[in-house]
């Protein structure tokens, strides 16, 4: 292969005499956009973060110190105001330190207490108000066997419980019980009470949700009066929620059962988030293209005919004699359609027609030269460029 070297344009490569090279303020500013954009980005994100942290976060659902819709921070203020004494516990020793016949157990959520803290509650002496789904109700209170789900919605006690008597129609759903031999069912569905009572040693009261004491639901229907009959039933209220995190997870701290996620400062996730957006601005702006494709002179320039033997050689090395053929009778085509007073478009019958009225020949053979089978070996190849080529001559000098 003859490589011709092709030379450089007058004056690349060099540096006019008193010409400066110090790029200017618009370079600068074109180079620089995108990472001050990146910064600001940035910085936005982290003062919304101060400013979602900063604000005073909401508890666990119906935490007693938790004055958002979800919270129960109004019932516990009614409750005080009423006399009785509302202790927020989480750990199994603070919950035991409060056992006795004065005292009832309220139980929202079970998950943060181990099967061993379940038993102790299981064995202790207090009254237990155990709101909505909990994890360990099949123990705490088996004889109140869940049964269906129950839409939330207002209704009639249906019971002679004293408690839900006063309160009327209350907004209560969530999960409907059996009733057990001896307990009260109140609040029916259509597929049985939303609120069971069991006496025995010890008073076990049940509901299928526990909406009905959030500070949102607090005051509709009679949601207050009977949450107050329920929860204020005794001197003393043991309030049980799920730990604080900053306290370490669930027990004393130290005592090794917190989760991974209770390890894990609140503060983690969005410095995760920033990090993240701060990536995804880097990869944006480093990805991005610089502008439109600039076309250089080539420094070599390679012969027509070099690239066609180089382009057969790929043929025959393939044995690609039907590709071969077909770019040789394309290329024949496309040469005489013009010389046949055709267009670019034409199709075979006006080639072929035009050919053979051209030249004289017999169409069925210009029609196996121009569009017939592929050539069976390597010698139906040649004769086939030989055919199109006298083809050519023949309609170039009639």
């Amino acid at each position: 292969m003859t490589l011709t070297a092709t030379p450089p344009p007058a004056g690349a490569g060099t540096t006019a005499p008193g010409t400066s090279t110090s790029p200017t303020a618009a370079t600068l500013w074109r180079r620089g956009r995108g990472v001050l954009a990146a910064a600001l980005l940035v910085l936005v994100v982290a003062a919304l973060t101060v400013l979602a942290t900063g604000t005073n976060a909401p508890g666990a659902p119906l935490d007693p110190r938790d004055a958002t819709p979800d919270g129960g921070r109004a019932l516990a203020e009614i409750l005080g105001d009423r006399g009785v004494r509302v202790e927020r516990v989480s750990g199994i020793e603070e919950i035991m330190r409060l056992d006795g016949p004065d005292t009832q157990i309220l139980l929202t959520d079970t998950s943060h207490l181990s099967t061993s803290d379940v038993t102790r509650l299981v064995q202790g002496r207090s009254d237990l108000l155990i709101a909505g789904p909990v994890a360990a109700l099949s123990r705490l209170a088996p004889e109140a066997r869940p049964k269906a789900q129950a839409v939330a919605r207002s209704r009639e006690p249906g019971c002679a419980l004293p408690a839900a008597v006063r309160a009327g129609s209350v907004y209560l759903g969530g999960i409907a019980f059996t009733t057990p031999r001896g307990a009260v069912g109140c609040y029916p569905s259509d597929d049985g009470p939303t609120l069971v009572r069991t006496t025995g040693a010890r008073t076990v009261t049940v509901t299928g949700d526990n909406g009905f004491m959030s500070n949102r639901r607090l005051a509709e229907d009679g949601n207050a009066a009977l949450a107050i009959n329920l929860a204020g039933a005794k001197p003393v209220l043991a309030w049980v929620v799920e730990p604080d995190r900053e306290q370490g997870g669930t027990g004393t701290p130290g005592s090794g059962r917190a989760t991974l996620g209770e390890l894990i400062p609140a503060q983690v996730p969005w410095a995760v988030v920033q990090l993240g957006v701060a990536l995804l601005l880097a990869a944006l702006w480093r990805g991005r293209r610089l502008g439109p494709v600039v076309a250089e002179r080539l420094p070599v320039a390679v012969r027509a005919a070099e690239t066609v033997e180089g382009r057969g050689r790929l043929y025959r090395a393939r044995r690609a004699r039907d590709r071969a053929a077909a770019t040789l009778r394309a290329a024949t085509a496309a040469r005489i359609a013009p010389r046949l007073g055709l267009a670019g478009d034409a199709g075979p019958d006006s080639i072929i027609a035009a050919t053979a009225l051209r030249t004289g020949q017999d169409p069925r053979w210009v029609h196996s030269v121009m569009y017939g089978p592929t050539p069976a070996d390597d010698a139906g190849l040649v004769a086939l460029a030989g055919h199109l080529d006298t083809l050519e001559r023949q309609v170039r000098e009639p």
